[in-house]
């Protein structure tokens, strides 16, 4: 009954062109946001293939503006990068990461050209 009301559902959403998003465990998908010089930067940290996708995403920010995008994990340089934001003031940065033993830290710090340092950090088990 359970698997036919929800099979029934996920047609009936399907043929009214809404989307269906299913929600995974917890700890397969962390996300944090903080702004910086008016931009919004956000740290997405996905399980995958026994390791994590990493992506920093840079949005808001002036068109054209340089920003250095730093990846930290348990605290050693992942990736680094001075990248450009396009004309709509987006940018990003994606890097893959093996899972190591224990607790997983990421930590992403993005800086403007002539602008301080903003950063926020994600832990996972």
């Amino acid at each position: 009954m359970k698997k036919t009301l929800i099979a029934t559902t996920l047609v009936a959403t399907a043929a009214a062109g809404t989307t269906v998003l299913v929600a995974g465990p917890a700890s397969a998908d962390v996300e944090r946001r903080g702004t910086c010089a008016g931009a919004t930067y956000e740290l997405n940290v996905d399980r995958e293939r026994g390791g994590y996708d990493v992506d920093a995403d840079i949005e808001n920010a002036r068109a054209f503006s340089e920003w250095t995008v730093a990846v930290r994990h348990n605290g050693k340089v992942a990736v680094s990068r001075t990248l450009k934001a396009d004309d709509e003031g987006e940018l990003d940065l994606d890097t893959f990461r093996k899972n190591t033993r224990g607790k997983d830290t990421f930590k992403l710090t993005v800086t403007p050209a002539g602008g301080g340092a903003c950063s926020v950090k994600v832990s996972v088990a």
